[in-house]
């Protein structure tokens, strides 16, 4: 098959630290197929690592929609790709230039999952995105196009919160009960149960031996939800600690932008945040109030592909009514 004349408008990827979709979009908005497998940060496996696993996506995906992306000339009008681990602008470009050496596209954007995520909540072109995942981001845009960013590298600049943090203070909290330096929680009999350990120590040493991995350690919000529901005072206060720090990262967001006054669209997405952990909605809601009253909190009902493929839309300027085709067809529930 001659590609000259690209049969997908969009190729659209989102990947995230613990999972990666790929799509591919017509002009119209219809789904043309999807393939989706673990997430394969750059920062975490590498970039060539990054890539062949994205490779191996956009192959499943092409297939699936009868086409072949080996034939000469390219798969799509447009390459939408929107991914973890691209925080700054030198992984960025790194990103942009393997991919781009592929030969998908026409034309290629390549920049962080959150923008993703963002667009996936609203269809305003401005606003503020925050996921909440195995870590924590956040960006915005103004409604004049400015951009505002985070570096996102974890506590060196600044950050707490997502599935890594909290899985890390869940463990640092369980230990010190046990062996006698800090309070008691219910967080310590949870871990146990939760690893079929018979103490947190053995938790912490097949982790230290890479017995558990830290995928599932990522698996500890679930356990520190239920256990913050049953009223334990540690854990409810982990829960509260990340709804601040959600709440914060839109106040700051939203200064930046010099919408503190405005009502902006604040989305939400990412596991910790999508799962809708009543306490933990509650107080985002509560921290809202306080430190950003003018956000106006939004939960993706359609997974972040869907916002990857819509800012692939959008680059090519296809109209709204593709926009409503694709969120039918990708909506959750």
């Amino acid at each position: 098959m001659n590609h000259s004349a690209p049969p997908v408008a969009v190729l659209a990827i989102d990947g995230g630290n613990s999972k990666m979709d790929v799509a591919l979009v017509a002009d119209d908005g219809r789904l043309l197929a999807c393939a989706n497998g673990p997430g394969a940060s750059a920062q975490t496996v590498g970039l060539p690592a990054a890539v062949r696993a994205i490779d191996a996506l956009v192959t499943r995906a092409a297939e699936a929609a009868g086409l072949n992306p080996r034939d000469a000339g390219p798969l799509a009008r447009h390459t939408a790709a929107y991914l973890a681990g691209v925080d700054i602008p030198q992984e960025q470009k790194a990103m942009d230039d393997a991919l781009r050496e592929r030969n998908w596209s026409l034309t290629t954007t390549v920049d962080n999952d959150t923008f993703a995520i963002f667009r996936a909540g609203t269809t305003s072109h401005w606003g503020i995105g925050i996921v909440c995942g195995a870590g924590i981001n956040a960006v915005g845009v103004g409604p004049d196009g400015q951009v505002v960013r985070f570096p996102a590298l974890g506590p060196i600049s600044g950050d707490f919160g997502g599935g890594g943090d909290l899985s890390r203070h869940v463990m640092w909290h369980a230990v010190r009960d046990e062996d006698g330096r800090g309070d008691a929680t219910l967080l310590r009999a949870a871990v146990m149960e939760h690893f079929g350990a018979a103490s947190v120590t053995d938790v912490v040493i097949a982790l230290h031996l890479g017995e558990i991995t830290q995928a599932e350690l990522y698996e500890l919000p679930p356990v520190l939800f239920r256990v913050a529901a049953a009223g334990d005072p540690i854990a409810v206060s982990l829960i509260d600690r990340q709804a601040e720090e959600i709440a914060l990262l839109a106040r700051a967001t939203m200064r930046r932008l010099g919408l503190a006054e405005t009502p902006t669209d604040v989305v939400l997405g990412g596991g910790v945040l999508t799962a809708r952990d009543p306490l933990l909605m509650e107080r985002i809601d509560a921290w809202m109030s306080k430190e950003a009253p003018q956000a106006v909190v939004r939960i993706n009902d359609v997974p972040a592909i869907a916002g990857a493929a819509l800012l692939g839309l959008d680059h090519l300027g296809i109209n709204s009514a593709a926009e409503e085709v694709l969120r039918a067809a990708l909506r959750v529930g």
